[in-house]
């Protein structure tokens, strides 16, 4: 399993919990974004810079995926197609994102973005807990440990 990390809207926390996790596990991990990133030295751990533009850094994700992947983002649209290349998606509030549940995602997505064009004020996502921080590592460790058993 490789972690993909849609870097460019990831909490620093969460980044944190994935720096850890790769280095304990021995997962490789890349960060992918369209800023300059710091990264811990690790040989798991790796960045990769995009040139600035729309999608730019959700397309490197895509095109570096394989199936069996798991892919970190929030980014309902980029869920949705890592899912159809068969790979996880975890979003940063611990919640896992699969088939059953794009097509709900991405649907309830579109109608908030038509409320918005409309100037409908819908408010944005509420602030990563610290309920959604430990859903988050806790969901990425039984993803790592149930990887572990696999490669056995």
């Amino acid at each position: 399993m490789h972690i993909l990390v849609d870097a460019d809207s990831c909490h620093g926390i969460i980044k944190e919990i994935l720096y850890r996790a790769a280095d304990r596990t021995g997962t490789r991990m890349t960060l992918v974004a369209d800023r300059p990133l710091t990264v811990p030295e690790s040989s798991y751990i790796k960045r990769v810079q995009v040139s600035p533009g729309l999608n730019a850094a959700d397309t490197r994700i895509i095109a570096l995926t394989q199936p069996g992947d798991l892919v970190i983002t929030d980014d309902i649209p980029l869920a949705s197609a890592a899912v159809g290349k068969g790979c996880l998606v975890l979003n940063q509030r611990g919640e896992m994102l699969r088939e059953e549940n794009i097509a709900e995602r991405l649907s309830a997505r579109d109608f908030m973005t038509e409320l918005r064009e409309s100037g409908i004020d819908t408010g944005g996502p509420a602030p990563l807990s610290q309920k959604n921080r430990q859903s988050f590592a806790n969901q990425l460790d039984r993803l790592l440990v149930q990887q572990a058993v696999v490669k056995r």
